[in-house]
């Protein structure tokens, strides 16, 4: 398995999840072999691109078009098939007929209603996830998946530094992850 470093990905002006998170939010999602994920609010695609190194059948909704055109290009440099609609969730999410993991990276004020509309297409037994800086996002999720009725609710508080060659370690932003899991 390829875990893709921050400086390999194409970069833009947009936000891109970083590395250590990144690595995390695969593991909460249990990606594999197989699977059908839906990336909301993809950026540069970090997540979209390392999803499908996973094995997995990747759609993203991305509406920025640099989003779209780093993820098409990142998909491009890591050799994966990325589908990628240029537009909003969930107005644009009808081409999704189904899938059974889902990220959330990014709503533009709509969560609440992305996640309805996630949960009908998500399969039963499929796995919600999201990422947020701003806590009162993060309790807004979590407090939608209870009352969507999920299981296996978990929420996560990642904090990390990286070193640079002076030996100085520069913070990342505190990265909240959470995921449950549709009945």
């Amino acid at each position: 398995m390829k875990w893709i470093k921050d400086e390999d990905f194409i970069r833009g002006s947009l936000p891109m999840t970083k590395f250590d998170a990144r690595v995390l939010i695969m593991a909460v999602l249990e990606l594999e072999q197989g699977d059908v994920f839906l990336d909301v609010g993809a950026g540069t695609g970090s997540i979209s691109i390392q999803a499908a190194l996973l094995g997995a059948e990747v759609y993203t909704i991305e509406k920025e078009q640099e989003g779209v055109a780093l993820i098409n290009q990142n998909a491009d440099k890591f050799g994966v098939k990325v589908k990628t609609i240029h537009g909003t969730a969930p107005a644009d999410m009808q081409s999704i007929t189904s899938f059974n993991k889902c990220f959330v990276g990014g709503s533009a004020g709509k969560l609440e209603q992305i996640m309805d509309a996630v949960d009908e297409k998500l399969e039963a037994g499929g796995t919600l996830a999201a990422s947020f800086i701003v806590p009162d996002n993060m309790v807004d999720f979590k407090r939608k998946l209870k009352e969507l009725k999920y299981k296996e609710i978990e929420a996560r508080l990642i904090q990390s530094s990286i070193m640079d060659n002076l030996g100085l370690l520069k913070a990342n932003n505190p990265i909240f992850i959470i995921k449950g899991k549709k009945q």
